[in-house]
């Protein structure tokens, strides 16, 4: 048995929720006739009280339509320097949008409303013009560290004042919520648009929600179409996004139990140091000197457990929905079995 840790999008579908994919009412979705994917986008618009919302393949891309949609060519797009706009887009935000981008060294991928008031430029034909902040909560290169709404709302206050947008790259939102208990109707007034990504700790084997208002959603259709993103039968994959919004996510706190357990059992073994802090799924680690993180990796990959490199001597391991108890226990005698 292969125990497997690279990330909470390796998760398969639960036979539930195979069976509510296979008996979904279909249509072709880009003429608007999927009664599924309507489904699907107003209840996620709902519960975060937003007026709309488009079904898309993948976060990247609903980060990538809000950035065109929020931007013009010469804006800029101010974020974390960890944030997975910038590390792990490939560089959309220039490719679609012709946008530069200005980073920000926040604490565990979280930044403050007086960084981002330092970051804004001033108004000079030489430079980019600040258009759009974005958050990632939680925050992946961070160790899945999380804002609470009391964090993001002197942030939300201080777009208002500079006319910038704000955009939600909430992946992994959820796992945010379960352990700050806000409610995502909360998060939904503090943002012009939001990510949500259905295929990571809620375990739907594909698929992304933008939300936002009508007319952002509107112009966000188009911007899904023009990047190839229009499904046609695509209630299959809706249904799987309905059932893990209804069934998986009161679930992701075992799944956070579960890192501060393999948090314990790292923390005591000489190789390793500077654990971050675990706040949800997301275990992020250092080795030390002779180890590597391929090393260690290595070691781990022959007693049945895979992990991921994070860099040279870092490692992240992520728990999800197909990371059970009994893997849990057997990943606690492997590690602490290390030497």
């Amino acid at each position: 048995m292969m125990i497997n840790l690279i990330s909470d999008t390796v998760t398969k579908p639960t036979p539930e929720m195979l069976q509510a994919m296979m008996a979904a009412e279909v249509g072709d979705d880009v003429f608007g006739e999927d009664p599924t994917v309507r489904a699907l986008e107003e209840k996620a618009a709902a519960m975060f009280s937003k007026q709309a919302a488009v079904f898309c393949p993948s976060g990247t891309m609903t980060n990538q339509i809000a950035i065109k949609v929020h931007t013009r060519p010469l804006d800029e797009v101010i974020c974390e320097e960890g944030s997975h706009v910038y590390q792990y887009e490939v560089g959309g935000y220039a490719f679609h949008s012709g946008a530069g981008i200005n980073l920000i060294k926040g604490q565990y991928g979280k930044i403050t409303a007086e960084q981002v008031a330092a970051a804004v430029k001033p108004l000079h034909d030489w430079l980019p013009e600040s258009r759009l902040v974005v958050l990632e909560n939680t925050c992946n290169k961070g160790g899945g560290s999380y804002y609470t709404v009391a964090e993001m709302a002197p942030i939300r206050d201080l777009c208002r004042e500079r006319g910038l947008a704000l955009h939600l790259d909430g992946a992994r939102i959820f796992n945010a919520l379960v352990e700050t208990g806000d409610a995502p109707q909360q998060v939904g007034g503090l943002f012009d648009s939001i990510s949500v990504c259905l295929s990571k700790g809620l375990g739907a084997p594909v698929g992304s929600l933008l939300l936002g208002d009508a007319e952002f959603v509107r112009q966000a259709r188009r911007v899904r179409k023009a990047m190839g993103g229009g499904m046609r039968q695509a209630g299959f994959l809706a249904a799987a996004g309905i059932y893990a919004l209804d069934h998986h996510v009161e679930r992701l706190r075992d799944d956070h139990r579960r890192a501060k357990a393999l948090g314990a059992a790292l923390e005591v073994l000489p190789m390793v140091e500077n654990i971050r802090p675990i706040d949800t799924n997301i275990l992020i680690f250092d080795v030390k000197t002779p180890h590597t993180a391929a090393s260690f990796l290595s070691m781990l990959a022959d007693k049945g457990i895979k992990g991921s490199a994070f860099g040279p001597h870092t490692v992240r391991l992520v728990t999800h929905l197909d990371f059970t108890e009994a893997m849990l226990t057997k990943a606690l005698e492997v590690i602490s079995a290390l030497r």
